[in-house]
């Protein structure tokens, strides 16, 4: 496992590096983003990429289903100084949709969409808390990319930077798995991801059949995370390979999106 996933305040800094420098102006073309807004994060975790949004005087809830890390990012903003601005929940958002009627201007979903089971449900339940003229965000990797499968949390060192052994098929992918090491928890996450993980053309469909409008979306061969991970500029995906329907998600590591209600 590389040191970075045991690091918790570390992943909170490199998701507040990336919202702030990346996320925001990229959802600033779109619509103004100061302390006026709502901001809906889903699948928050500790919560670092509502940092940027709390530190200017955003109303920001985030919600997530895992409570440690909730209780972290509680901890985190403790002594922030907008920290009544905040409010973070374990919970499933489904039960929260009378709560939050289109209560948000912006909604984000990084690296979150590609976990959800049932994502045409989700799409389509989405709409019932964003306001009129509301945009969510969307930031994920393609399924097929090098490290879609999200490998980097393997114990196993080779396992963990090894590209592309997540698109073997389940039964041989699990014995790989096996063969290593992995333990059943880290085994069962993976599969997990391997059942959720989306394609371009999947998400792009979804999006369409559920009535969203894609107002702008951009791929990248380097994925803006990759800036603060691992020290890396940055790029987006030639021209030719962000339109070639399936080969480009073998070489896309990041999709930016940003859609609205039709």
């Amino acid at each position: 496992m590389q040191e970075r996933h045991t690091d918790i305040q570390a992943y909170f800094k490199e998701q507040e590096y990336t919202t702030k420098k990346y996320v925001i102006p990229y959802v600033a073309g779109r619509m103004k983003v100061s302390k006026n807004i709502s901001v809906l994060e889903i699948g928050c975790g500790e919560a670092g990429n509502l940092k940027p949004f709390v530190d200017l005087g955003c109303k920001c809830v985030g919600v997530d289903l895992n409570e440690e890390k909730i209780n972290f990012g509680k901890e985190l903003y403790a002594k922030h100084p907008n920290g009544d601005n905040l409010e973070l929940i374990v919970d499933d958002i489904y039960n929260r949709e009378g709560e939050y009627f289109e209560h948000f201007d912006l909604i984000i979903l990084r690296d979150v969409i590609e976990h959800i089971h049932n994502q045409e449900k989700f799409l389509h339940g989405l709409k019932k808390f964003i306001k009129p003229g509301g945009q969510v965000f969307f930031g994920f990797p393609p399924w097929q990319n090098p490290f879609g499968g999200h490998q980097q949390i393997c114990n196993s060192k080779i396992l963990s930077v090894l590209p592309y052994f997540h698109l073997l098929p389940k039964p041989l992918y699990i014995g790989v798995l096996k063969m290593f090491g992995e333990s059943k928890k880290t085994i069962a996450d993976l599969v997990e991801i391997k059942d959720t993980g989306i394609s371009i053309e999947r998400f792009e469909r979804i999006l369409r059949v559920e009535k969203w409008k894609i107002n702008k979306k951009t791929s990248f061969f380097i994925n803006p995370n990759y800036e603060i991970k691992f020290k890396l500029t940055p790029r987006e995906s030639w021209s030719w390979v962000a339109s070639f329907p399936f080969v480009r998600n073998f070489l896309v590591t990041a999709c930016y999106y940003l859609v609205s209600k039709e």
